[in-house]
């Protein structure tokens, strides 16, 4: 009520300012949005419910793991294990599961499988297995491959577009118009990303209006949504509130996503300051997968469980099954041979181990055996 009362007070001193003689509704609402005050225009698209405190009531989880999470790594992993964790990802109820990229395995040769990959996965009808494209190659090989949507990216900064693509970005803006364009005319849908939208290792701190003017480039060329990340875990709220407030004055709510990685443990703080600006899409990685190979010390992306017991604890929805992400997340963190990167998850599963050891352990006194006591997520 008091952001209601706010923002009725702003848009009276905004139609008051126009010496408008209608009433306040009839007024605001006959004004070109352009002319509105940011915080109404970000208030009058979003379309979300809330559950509390201005939060939505239900958010969906983009899964980056299989893609953003294992390119990286520098161990060869099967093709089987990452089949194997796409499934249990299925399974455990998420919608959106990125599932690999085709790009030349010359320049990312843990994702050079991503044929196969898009071959044995069981495909769910009502899940979407995105694929990130780097050009049209990549388009032709996810088309062949029959995916059903596609992911472009392009940097919020110069110096690391041309490091880590060879092109500047307005370049990179227009090669990837080219496989937007195409994509969309064989009736593929198109997500896009802005890397570097807070901070870039070589660069510093991004202007919020240079990651916003990209996100709205992406939109013009099709993208249905686009992905705001801060690509080396250097944002905090204040930064994350100021490039979503640049990037809400010119696209709606549910258009924009967020993708933060934990370099400095603040995703989680970012992530809630997303959803209290009426944001409801959220990239993230089972077991914290992932990093960046450009910036020193970049950690990996936000862990899917950290969010969902963050989403939990608000009451907000998002229909997806705890047990099983655990399980999904205890399975790839074995098959790399890695500590869990995920706080909640490494918490979660210590409590279930002490309690089937208490279970075990009470068995052999009892002389039969003794089921573990539940323990809640």
């Amino acid at each position: 009520m008091q952001t209601l009362q706010r923002l009725c007070v702003t848009a009276a001193s905004a139609v008051t300012s126009r010496n408008c003689n209608k009433t306040l509704i009839d007024c605001l609402f006959q004004e070109p949005a352009s002319l509105w005050p940011a915080s109404l225009k970000a208030f009058s698209h979003s379309k979300a419910a809330t559950a509390r405190d201005g939060l939505p009531a239900r958010v969906t989880i983009y899964e980056v793991g299989p893609r953003d999470g294992l390119q990286n790594e520098p161990k060869k992993i099967p093709t089987a294990v990452k089949v194997a964790f796409i499934d249990m990802l299925t399974a455990a109820g998420f919608q959106k599961i990125e599932a690999t990229s085709f790009v030349s395995p010359k320049w990312v040769p843990q994702l050079g499988d991503a044929k196969e990959v898009m071959a044995k996965i069981r495909r769910e009808p009502s899940v979407s297995y995105p694929v990130l494209v780097p050009n049209m190659q990549g388009l032709a090989g996810a088309l062949a491959s029959g995916c059903g949507e596609v992911a472009v990216f392009a940097a919020a900064s110069e110096t690391f577009s041309r490091r880590n693509i060879n092109c500047s970005v307005d370049e990179s803006l227009k090669r990837f118009e080219k496989v937007a364009v195409d994509a969309l005319a064989a009736g593929v849908r198109v997500r896009g990303y802005v890397s570097c939208a807070v901070g870039c290792p070589y660069e510093g701190k991004i202007d919020p209006k240079a990651a916003a003017d990209v996100a709205v480039a992406l939109q013009e060329m099709g993208c249905y949504e686009v992905s705001m990340a801060d690509t080396i875990g250097v944002g905090t709220p204040a930064s994350m509130e100021a490039m979503l407030t640049a990037t809400l004055r010119q696209l709606r709510p549910d258009k924009v996503a967020v993708h933060c990685h934990d370099t400095y443990g603040m995703a989680i703080a970012n992530i809630l300051t997303a959803l209290q600006m009426g944001i409801t899409v959220i990239d993230s990685s089972v077991a914290g997968l992932g990093g960046c190979p450009y910036a020193r010390g970049a950690t990996g992306n936000v862990a899917t469980e950290d969010v969902l017991y963050l989403l939990d604890g608000y009451g907000i929805q998002h229909g997806i099954d705890m047990d099983a992400v655990l399980r999904a997340s205890e399975y790839i963190s074995n098959a790399l041979g890695r500590p869990n990167g995920s706080r909640v998850a490494r918490a979660l599963l210590a409590r279930r181990a002490d309690a089937a050891d208490a279970a075990a352990a009470a068995a052999k006194i009892s002389g039969g055996p003794v089921k573990p006591a539940a323990v809640a997520a």
